[in-house]
């Protein structure tokens, strides 16, 4: 599809066809996605908890009892789960980390370049960190790029998704031990293909936007 197509076409999908099964090798695209996505100054401050299985579709449905129950169908009947973690502190290790990582992936060619990078990534998290004092806000910033990212990557593929902030995060850092883990849990993104009967879908229920007088200033 083009991207005007693919624009057109994806949506918040809100019934899946749970016979529907995404293939090993959209998973493996999908998986890329997410490791692939851009982050400020490479920070890559998220971690990703798949669910493939009707097992671990089960335990990320414990974050949408009681009061998130409406989306309890949209996680069980889709063919794959992705919640999205981010990190709740960033520190010296953890930018050394990222510098040498960076560093075996051929991107320094010379000490004094991984240095200066590493200089870079240590101004713009201590800017947040004690500046700002939204370092962990920050942070979360940067997961939402990847969200936006991904919506717009699976789409291009044929997947449709949807994006759940209507989660338990309690529920789910302590059902995956997240936060001793230096993590929390943001958003579910469940993955799969629509069903008929969704009344959702682009051609039963038109997509609806601002028109472009109101949200573009050309100049």
């Amino acid at each position: 599809m083009k991207l005007q197509e693919t624009l057109n076409w994806r949506y918040t999908t809100k019934e899946f066809d749970p016979s529907k099964k995404l293939s090993d090798s959209d998973m493996k695209e999908i998986k890329n996605l997410l490791r692939m996505s851009p982050s400020s100054v490479n920070l890559q401050p998220w971690h990703f908890i798949v669910a493939e299985t009707t097992e671990g579709k089960a335990r990320i449905a414990k974050g949408t009892q009681g009061f998130y129950s409406f989306n309890e169908p949209k996680v069980t009947n889709a063919s794959a789960v992705v919640l999205f973690c981010a990190k709740t502190d960033a520190d010296d290790t953890y930018y050394q980390h990222i510098a040498d990582t960076e560093d075996k992936s051929g991107r320094f060619p010379s000490e004094d370049i991984k240095n200066g990078f590493l200089g870079a990534v240590k101004a713009f998290t201590g800017i947040h960190k004690y500046d700002l004092k939204d370092l962990q806000h920050w942070m979360e910033k940067q997961v939402y790029l990847n969200i936006g990212n991904f919506l717009l990557g699976v789409a291009s593929l044929g997947i449709d998704a949807t994006p759940m902030e209507g989660i338990d995060v309690k529920a789910l850092d302590e059902e995956f031990g997240l936060r001793e883990k230096g993590y929390t849990s943001l958003v579910a993104v469940s993955l799969g293909y629509r069903a008929e009967s969704d009344f959702n879908s682009t051609d039963k229920t038109p997509k609806s936007r601002l028109p472009e007088s109101e949200i573009f200033t050309v100049i």
